[in-house]
């Protein structure tokens, strides 16, 4: 009986050559997906540029540029001199400093006290929660221009405390004061909705384990459960911070002396008191450049864990 002929060892060792998947498909897919995102994404960069460019140019350029690229980048006759009467015409420093106040104080407060209702609404179980949860839901629809001038009026006719040389004094009255500016807002029903639905999507066995340990509500909410709902936090703080930091209406109705005014109600000044050469378009562009930079640099803080809540938060409860 003969042997059994050897195989061929090229042919022994050889493997089948996979077969190449056609990825044009794919390709074109995520092209055209990323066309229109690449296009809205210009869209928003390109009033920043234009922003930023005209900060340094003479106001003159900034016209005649307008119908050009030349508009959204800084080329031209540059310098700060912009910068420079941004100072000498708004008094820059107090308005940041009244906004920085204002504002931060009602992130903070706002943070404690919206964290806590939506604590109560999604962790506690007591009868017409659902119900205080849809009034409070209800009022987003409500624009806040409606009820503007009910407010200056009941802020007119509340009594304040003030701080003289010889002791407390009290006036009728918050206007011109910090507590106007900070106050009304402190409580926000998109912040206390986003927290109630976060803790909501949270396990409840925790807040059974917290009580087996001998821990309340509040030891429950400050150390169980808050820790891990730092993305909405990120959330309410971003959201918080921008339409404050914005703030124009309230501030215009409610303030009258200038060193209680926010950096929006600055933007009068270059408007209400414009030079015989017209608007100066220049200083107003160094103004708004001014003015935005705290925005960025807070959302650029916040984005990954603002990023992460609106992509959590936003589908579950």
């Amino acid at each position: 009986m003969s042997a059994p002929t050897p195989a061929n060892p090229a042919t022994a060792t050889a493997k089948p050559t996979p077969r190449r998947i056609k990825s044009s498909g794919t390709s074109r897919g995520n092209a055209w997906t990323y066309v229109p995102l690449v296009l809205l994404s210009i869209s928003f960069i390109l009033p920043l540029l234009f922003m930023i460019s005209s900060s340094f140019k003479p106001r003159d350029q900034v016209l005649a540029d307008l119908t050009s690229w030349r508009a959204f980048v800084p080329v031209g006759d540059l310098s700060m001199a912009n910068y420079a009467g941004v100072f000498d015409r708004v008094p820059v420093e107090r308005f940041f400093f009244v906004s920085t106040v204002v504002t931060v104080a009602i992130v903070v407060l706002g943070l404690i006290v919206n964290s806590m209702a939506g604590f109560a609404l999604a962790r506690l179980n007591f009868k017409g929660r659902n119900v205080i949860l849809g009034v409070i839901i209800a009022t987003l629809i409500v624009p806040f221009e409606t009820f503007a001038i009910p407010m200056v009026y009941l802020i007119s006719n509340l009594p304040r405390v003030v701080l003289h040389s010889d002791g407390f004094a009290m006036r009728m009255g918050w206007a011109n004061s910090y507590e106007v500016l900070i106050i009304p807002f402190i409580a926000n029903a998109f912040s206390i909705f986003l927290f109630t639905q976060y803790y909501r999507s949270i396990p409840k066995e925790l807040d059974e384990a917290a009580r087996v340990d001998g821990a309340g509500w509040f030891r429950t909410y400050a150390s169980v459960v808050s820790p891990l709902a730092k993305p909405a936090f990120a959330t309410s703080a971003i959201l918080t911070f921008l339409p404050q930091w914005n703030s124009y209406l309230w501030p215009l109705l409610v303030i009258q002396q200038e060193n209680m005014r926010p950096v929006q109600v600055g933007m009068r000044y270059f408007f209400a008191s414009g030079t015989a050469e017209g608007t100066p378009w220049g200083q107003i562009m160094a103004y708004t450049s001014m003015i935005t930079i705290p925005v960025i640099v807070v959302f650029l803080l916040f984005q990954r864990a603002f990023i992460s809540s609106i992509a959590s938060s936003g589908v579950k409860g």
